[in-house]
């Protein structure tokens, strides 16, 4: 990590989230952490995610299936879900990190919003609307 408005990390390095948000800001407890008055934004997944009904992942080559915001109830496109749908638009870039343990993660890779849709089920089986990004790997 190099401090700048652009932050720049080692695709496959490992960090602590800690350290990511000392330097660049953002929330510290959100899944999708978007620092403000910044042009980026910081995507976190992990195997934590699937207490609350999330399943990210790769689902084919270069591309990342991402659950969206919002723990309880029909999520919706909003905060966060709407900065991953706006981030063209607004110019911020998407930048993945998978949960490693020990409060690390490891940086992914920027990452570009594709598609979404809408699930009536979270991966738990609770009926909810779930919002499902597919991301594409720059």
């Amino acid at each position: 990590m190099v401090g700048s408005e652009k932050p720049y990390f080692d695709v496959g390095a490992v960090y602590r989230r800690k350290e990511i948000h000392d330097e660049y800001g953002g929330q510290r407890q959100y899944g999708i952490s978007t620092p403000s008055g910044k042009s980026y934004i910081f995507l976190f997944a992990g195997p934590s995610g699937s207490e609350h009904g999330y399943k990210d992942g790769w689902i084919r080559p270069g591309v990342y299936q991402y659950t969206g915001e919002g723990q309880v109830g029909d999520m919706t496109l909003t905060r966060g879900n709407k900065a991953i749908l706006d981030h063209r638009v607004n110019r911020k870039d998407l930048h993945l990190f998978e949960q490693v343990g020990g409060g690390q993660v490891q940086y992914i890779g920027q990452m570009e919003y594709r598609s979404h849709q809408i699930s009536d089920y979270d991966s738990k089986g609770s009926k909810r609307k779930v919002v499902i990004f597919e991301l594409a790997l720059i």
